[in-house]
């Protein structure tokens, strides 16, 4: 497991797992816009774009995603470097009142296709404004657990938080550390 600074100023990190080539970010962002991909997705789970989203034509929800995949990336990549990461994540439980150490955050894409937007990075916060995207996904139902794809997202996120602590790792600097390392 190696963790990039995506944007070079030690605000975004992402990981880049074992036999991949490029960074979680990277790869999800690009899932994301390939149309070919997302036909055999929209395809597999048109009964949960119906159910939850009321949507039935498979060329509107790639049309939504592609647009949407763009305009979340252009507010994460294009981030000015004073602008804060906070704005953007939320936790991913949405109960919780409380800051933890290596918290499980989520950021949303955008409302701009008409419909909440079911596109989903999902992110462990560093520090303050600091995160370190785990995966991302597209999610159509109300629960992670409620589908393989994005309970394999939960697991992913669990997994590099477990490797984390058992790094020592608590914060930002710790993984500055970690990768002059590694």
């Amino acid at each position: 497991m190696i963790f990039d600074d995506v944007l070079g100023n030690g605000k975004l990190w992402a990981v880049r797992y074992d036999g991949d080539t490029v960074d979680i970010l990277s790869g999800t962002l690009s899932k994301w816009i390939d149309t070919d991909y997302l036909r055999a997705f929209f395809t597999n789970n048109l009964s949960d774009l119906e159910t939850f989203f009321k949507i039935t034509n498979v060329d509107k929800a790639i049309f939504d995603t592609v647009s949407d995949a763009t305009s979340l990336a252009c507010v994460i990549l294009d981030a000015n470097p004073d602008a804060s990461l906070n704005n953007l994540f939320r936790p991913l439980e949405n109960y919780r009142m409380s800051e933890m150490v290596l918290s499980r955050e989520k950021a949303k894409g955008d409302w701009n296709s008409g419909h909440a937007s079911w596109l989903r990075l999902y992110a462990i916060k560093l520090d303050d404004g600091v995160f370190l995207i785990t995966g991302g996904a597209i999610k159509l139902t109300y629960a992670m657990k409620d589908r393989q794809h994005t309970l394999n997202e939960l697991l992913r996120m669990e997994q590099v938080r477990n490797y984390l602590i058992d790094n020592g790792v608590v914060d930002v600097e710790g993984i500055k550390d970690l990768t002059t390392i590694l």
